[in-house]
Parts: structure tokens; C-alpha cells; sequence
């Protein structure tokens, strides 16, 4: 037997949330060539992607992508790692992005690989964020707040049907 699940964001109300995602992202960075946007490996990386091209379609801004990879059940165990050499952050700004935030853990570990560059600032945003902190991440930008119980779980879809649902 397969758990109920309930469509929260349709593929429509996922675009909106990015767009507006983006141009939060350009009215805090206004004043920046660039941006590097590097996305949790995974629909983080999926999000990042569509981020990067909503930034640079309503702004002047060019973004570089950059792949995180993680484990996500035990960040503490293993290397942290990007797709990206060490400089292409170097005096950057940099938006960690993943799909969902939770306990805080995954972005917590994610920024590892950006604290030894020397970024001008590291900045998150998420699609949902459910708000349950374990750690002290809190978004810059947030699509969807979603209360929801420790038992429930969130599943983004980013895509041509793009989609979130909790079960």
C-alpha cells in the first residue's frame, strides 16, 4: 500500500516560485557582474539550473553553474565536492541551492567546500522549506514555506511537468 500523496505546487505555481526566486536573488545582487549558483547534486542541481536561466533572463547578471555532491544520509562521513575548480567562486557571490530544506544538515555541509575560497558572500534559497532547524541555515530566498510533521515528506519534481508533493 503506497502513502496518499497531495499535490502542494503545480507546474505552473513551481514557475512562478522560481521567477520570483530570481528576481529576489537580482534585487539583493543588483550590483553584481556575476553570481556562481551551485546546486546540491540532485533536484538542488535541477533548481539551481533553472534559477541560473530565470536570473539571466530577467537580468544582466551572467551566472555559472556548480554542481555539489554530497551524501545526503551522512554529510559528516564523506568529501564534499564540487564540478567546479576552487577558483570559480573566488570574490563571487554564491547561492547554495537545494530543493528542500529540512533539518538544515545537507546546506550546512554543502557550504564546506566554499569556506575555504574566498567568496564575497554565500547566500541559500530553497523551493520549500519545511522549518524544521537543526542547524542554523535560514533561507535568503524561500519559494514555499510548508509546515508539515516530522513523519511527512516532501518530493520535487523539477522538469517538463514540474511539481511538489507531500506524502
Amino acid at each position: 500500500m503506497t502513502a496518499a500523496r497531495t499535490q502542494v505546487l503545480n507546474h505552473n505555481q513551481v514557475r512562478q516560485k522560481i521567477r520570483r526566486m530570481a528576481f529576489e536573488i537580482y534585487e539583493n545582487n543588483f550590483t553584481e557582474k556575476s553570481l556562481v549558483v551551485a546546486g546540491i547534486d540532485g533536484q538542488g542541481y535541477a533548481l539551481a539550473k533553472e534559477l541560473a536561466d530565470a536570473i539571466e533572463d530577467i537580468a544582466p547578471i551572467k551566472t555559472s553553474l556548480a554542481r555539489v555532491y554530497i551524501n545526503k544520509e551522512t554529510p559528516e562521513k564523506g568529501e564534499v565536492t564540487l564540478d567546479v575548480d576552487q577558483g570559480a567562486a573566488k570574490k563571487q557571490v554564491v547561492i547554495l541551492v537545494d530543493d528542500v530544506l529540512n533539518s538544515g544538515r545537507t546546506l550546512a555541509y554543502g557550504m564546506k567546500p566554499f569556506l575555504t575560497m574566498e567568496v564575497k558572500k554565500i547566500e541559500v534559497a530553497v523551493l520549500v522549506n519545511r522549518s524544521h532547524p537543526k542547524f542554523p541555515i535560514q533561507p535568503q530566498y524561500t519559494g514555499y514555506e510548508l509546515s508539515t510533521t516530522l513523519s511527512e515528506h516532501v518530493t520535487v519534481v523539477l522538469g517538463e511537468k514540474s511539481v511538489v508533493y507531500l506524502h
